[in-house]
C-alpha cells in the first residue's frame, strides 16, 4: 500500500440498494462512467456485494458498493438479503433504487425504515424513466408512498446522472476529519517518534497500515515523524537533542517503550489512536474496567476486521487469551471472528476484544461498538487491553483528557 493511496477504510462508502433488476448495476456504471458492475436482463445477476474503490467528483476517494437484489425467494435469496443488509453497517450514503414500472413498493418501504433506523443519509432514485409514460405522475406517486424526494434518472440513456452525482456530493459525510489520527494532538514543527517493531505478519518491505496512515497524518500536519525500533528508542531520544511532542508505539512494545520514555513526554499507541479515530475511545476505556469482573467459563470474543496469516505467537489467538487468563485467574472460553462479518450473537459474550479496526471504516467500527453497547457487553480494543494488562493504561490515556477523566472517575471494580 502506497503512502499516497487512500485505504478503502478511509473512503466514503456509497451503496446501492433495491429489488432485483431495479437497475442498480446499470446505475453504478452510469454514475462512475465505467463498467464496474455486471449488467444482464437475467434477474439475480449480482449475487454478492461488489466493492470498487475509485475517485468520484466532487467527493474524492469513494468505495461504490453494488448489492444483490433483495426480493429473491428461497434459502439462497435469504442469504443474499443477509449479505446485503450487512452492507448497511458500513454504508455512509445509501442509494435506494426503484424501478418506475413496478408500483408495489412494500419492500422498499421496509428497507427505507431500516436505513433510517441506522441514521444513514439516503437518496431515492426512480430509475428507468425512459420506460415511463408519465414521469411526473410516477415520481409524485412514489414520493407520497415513501415520504422522501426522488430523483428521476435513466441509467440506460444517462439522463439525470449528473444531478444524481451532485446530490451524492451534498450527502457526503461532513465530519470525516472531525478527529484526525494524531494531527489534532500536534502542531507544525513538532517531533513525533514512532516506535515500530518489524511485524512478521506484514508483507516484506512494508509497514503495517496503521503505521503508514499515522506517518501520513503527521506529515500532513507539518510535523516531523521519526521512525525507530523499540530497542533503539533510548538512543533516538538522546540523539534527537530536543523533546518530542509525542511517542507512539506498537502496543506489543508498550512495556519497554513506557520504561524508556521519560515521564514528561506523552506516550500512547497506534491502536489507542485508532480506537478514537475509528470508533469510540471512551466506551472502550469503560470496557476495560469490566475485565476484572470476568468469571470462570465466561465467553470472550476476539474480533478482527481483517484476515492475515497467523504467526506462532499471534496477538489475537495466543497472546491476548494468555494475558487475560493470567490477569483474571479465570478459565475463560475464547471465540474468534475475523474479516468483514461480525457476530450475530453479541449477547452471549461477557467481553469483546477488538483489533484496532484499521481495515474498517468509521461507521462499520461504530456499528460493532454500538452492537456490544446495546446488549451491555463491555468492549475493548487491543491497544486499550494491552495497556491495561501491563498497568500503563493511565499513562497511555494522558494525550486524551476526556478518556483519562473517565478512567480516573470510575472506581476499580472488585475482582
Amino acid at each position: 500500500m502506497s503512502l499516497n493511496s487512500t485505504p478503502q477504510a478511509n473512503r466514503v462508502h456509497i451503496a446501492f440498494f433495491g429489488k432485483t433488476n431495479a437497475g442498480k448495476s446499470s446505475l453504478i456504471n452510469a454514475v462512475t462512467n465505467q463498467d464496474i458492475a455486471i449488467v444482464s436482463p437475467i434477474k439475480g445477476t449480482t449475487t454478492d456485494p461488489v466493492y470498487k474503490s475509485m475517485e468520484l467528483l466532487p467527493i474524492g476517494p469513494v468505495t461504490m458498493i453494488d448489492t444483490a437484489g433483495l426480493c429473491d425467494d428461497g434459502i439462497l435469496g435469504e442469504l443474499r438479503k443477509e449479505k446485503t443488509i450487512e452492507v448497511l453497517n458500513k454504508t455512509d450514503i445509501a442509494i435506494l433504487v426503484l424501478e418506475g414500472t413496478d408500483r408495489d413498493i412494500s419492500f422498499e418501504k421496509t428497507l427505507l425504515e431500516v436505513i433510517k433506523g441506522k441514521k444513514i443519509p439516503v437518496l431515492g432514485v426512480l430509475n428507468k424513466k425512459d420506460l415511463l409514460e408519465d414521469i411526473e405522475e410516477s415520481r409524485k406517486y412514489f414520493e407520497s408512498e415513501l415520504g422522501i424526494p426522488l430523483l428521476t434518472v435513466s441509467a440506460k440513456d444517462r439522463e439525470g446522472i449528473f444531478h444524481l452525482k451532485e446530490e451524492i456530493g451534498k450527502h457526503a459525510p461532513k465530519d470525516e476529519d472531525k478527529f484526525k489520527i494524531v494531527g489534532d494532538l500536534i502542531s507544525p514543527g513538532d517531533f513525533v517518534i514512532l516506535v515500530t517493531p518489524i511485524d512478521k505478519a506484514a508483507p516484506k518491505g512494508r509497514l503495517i497500515l496503521p503505521q503508514q496512515q499515522t506517518i501520513r497524518d503527521i506529515l500532513e500536519s507539518d510535523a516531523m515523524a521519526i521512525v525507530t525500533k523499540e530497542y533503539e528508542l533510548r538512543e533516538t531520544l538522546m540523539k534527537l537533542g530536543t523533546k518530542p511532542k509525542l511517542v507512539i508505539t506498537d502496543s506489543q512494545a508498550f512495556l519497554k517503550v513506557s520504561a524508556d520514555t521519560p515521564r514528561d513526554i506523552l506516550m500512547t499507541s497506534f491502536s489507542i489512536l485508532f480506537a478514537r479515530h475509528k470508533g469510540d475511545l471512551n466506551t472502550l476505556v469503560r470496557g476495560a474496567r469490566q475485565i476484572s469482573k470476568l468469571k470462570d467459563h465466561d465467553k470472550v470474543l476476539i474480533a478482527e476486521g481483517c484476515t492475515h496469516h497467523r504467526q506462532t505467537d499471534d496477538i489475537g489467538t495466543v497472546k491476548i487469551p494468555r494475558w487475560l487468563r493470567q490477569l483474571t485467574g479465570k478459565n475463560l472460553d475464547f471465540h474468534h471472528v475475523s474479516g468483514v462479518e461480525f457476530t450475530k450473537d453479541v449477547e452471549q459474550y461477557s467481553l469483546i476484544v477488538h483489533c484496532g479496526g484499521c481495515m474498517l471504516n468509521h461507521r462499520a467500527m461504530l456499528h460493532r461498538i454500538e452492537s456490544a453497547d446495546g446488549y451491555e457487553v463491555p468492549i475493548v480494543n487491543y491497544g486499550v487491553l494491552i495497556a491495561y494488562v501491563h498497568g500503563i493504561l493511565e499513562r497511555a490515556l494522558e494525550p486524551f483528557p476526556l478518556a483519562k477523566m473517565i478512567w480516573d472517575k470510575e472506581d476499580e471494580p472488585n475482582a
